[in-house]
């Protein structure tokens, strides 16, 4: 049973809510724009770990270990939030649970410029931002793209993918930068900047549904009124994780986008430049090559969004990972102490690949799912993070032991033939909604 409901207008009902005609564009694509910079600006921290992980070891003596530990809490209730964060959309309102998230990303943040002891750490980075930004998470995403979209919804999907996993890779020479030149308590505050600048932008011009501008969604023929959700919030989000529990679809995609958030964010965003460090590249070079990686996930998120609008989604994930397998396995042997040509492929080919699997992944959720994507492909970004918390902590572990990452990079890569091997599997559903309508742009 579909966690919102909602109810088409009847032609009866067309004199009391009529639909507007449109001069210029459509809104949707306005509160695409804004939720596109929105999650540019709250995606800012996402590029701090990696960068301080070597000063705030230097400042306070905390090992790698520790610190992966407090950005495996972030990661961890960055996920777990998602559903539950889809779920108050729902009750709330778009418009102020992300603002309540900005605030707090901005509040976790700046306040850490006074930390003395890992457990603020904790408090500050992991539990204010984590659930912050796991209020903007794809959650978010898949929230924008089932309510303001019926066409083009691949390519929007791409397109606000792109913005959150972009946004955490476009700031790392600033931080990097930054942090060298000033210390990293200048950078953190840069951050604070950009995630309070966000805040009136999404609080002017974001909407809910495309009905409180008296419009259809954007390739819709009727508009759509929602229906108040029944129960809370949090009853409604372990309604999705149980609906979703009940298909083995979800546990396929659960399992191998947990495999995905341990290959991206929890491995080679959080440890590849103190991965670079050990080979004796600089900081601001190995921040610079994440940058890289940050342009041309744009490209590749883009691409993705449009060929799964055409292409078997399954198909596409499994040469997803299995490229990202191979990779991973090649990296130990490609880094040293400058930037030679086959690290470069090795960058080009991972920005491309880096959140690839976002939109169909998310695609194949709305095939088994319908109306309650939202909440449901929230409880599957939950596992992509939690996979990525234990890749934060165990990368971090196995350099405190071992002395190195080669061991991470090597496990990291057989996962990701596992993860290609889960896709495959995955159960096309029954046709149970109507084909969406297209239109011509």
């Amino acid at each position: 049973m579909p966690l919102v409901r909602c109810r088409r207008i009847r032609e009866s009902d067309a004199v009391s809510t009529p639909l507007r005609r449109l001069r210029g564009p459509h809104y949707a694509w306005i509160v695409a724009g804004v939720s596109f910079v929105t999650m540019l600006g709250a995606a800012g921290f996402r590029s701090v770990p990696g960068v301080m992980m070597d000063p705030l070891h230097m400042e306070f003596g905390w090992s790698h270990a520790t610190i992966g530990a407090a950005m495996s809490v972030n990661m961890a209730l960055f996920g777990l939030t998602a559903p539950f964060a889809a779920a108050l959309m729902d009750k709330l309102g778009v418009r102020p649970v992300v603002v309540t998230a900005l605030t707090l990303v901005a509040a976790g943040t700046g306040l850490a410029v006074f930390m003395t002891d890992a457990w603020q750490l904790v408090l500050l980075w992991g539990v204010l931002v984590g659930l912050g930004t796991g209020s903007l998470s794809t959650a978010f995403v898949a929230t924008i793209a089932m309510r303001w979209f019926v066409a083009r919804r691949g390519l929007v999907t791409g397109v606000l993918t792109a913005a959150s996993a972009t946004g955490q890779l476009i700031f790392l020479p600033v931080v990097a930068a930054l942090s060298e030149a000033h210390g990293w308590r200048t950078a953190t505050l840069v951050v604070t900047a950009v995630a309070v600048a966000v805040i009136p932008v999404a609080g002017l011009l974001l909407r809910s549904w495309p009905s409180d501008k008296g419009l259809a969604p954007y390739g819709g023929a009727s508009m759509v009124t929602p229906a108040a959700p029944a129960g809370g919030a949090v009853r409604a989000a372990l309604a999705g994780l149980v609906l979703g529990a009940r298909r083995p679809a979800f546990w396929l995609l659960a399992a191998s986008f947990a495999i995905c958030g341990a290959t991206t964010n929890g491995l080679l965003q959080t440890h590849f430049i103190p991965a670079a460090g050990d080979h004796g590249m600089p900081a601001t070079a190995a921040a610079s090559l994440l940058a890289i990686i940050g342009v041309f996930d744009v490209a590749g998120t883009i691409a993705s969004g449009w060929l799964t609008d055409r292409v078997d989604s399954r198909i596409l994930l499994v040469i997803y990972y299995l490229g990202r397998g191979l990779a991973l396995a090649l990296l130990p042997s490609l880094l040293s102490p400058h930037v030679a040509p086959g690290l470069l492929v090795f960058i080009l080919f991972y920005g491309l690949d880096w959140v690839a699997t976002v939109p169909p992944t998310m695609a194949l959720a709305r095939e088994h799912f319908g109306e309650s994507t939202p909440v449901v492909f929230g409880w599957i970004f939950a596992a992509h993070q939690l996979g990525a918390a234990v890749a934060a902590f165990g990368a971090g572990y196995i350099r405190d032991a071992s002395g190195g990452y080669d061991p991470a990079f090597y496990v990291a890569g057989a996962l990701c033939v596992a993860a290609a091997a889960m896709c495959w599997a995955v159960p096309r559903a029954r046709a149970t909604t109507t084909t969406p309508e297209r239109v011509t742009v």
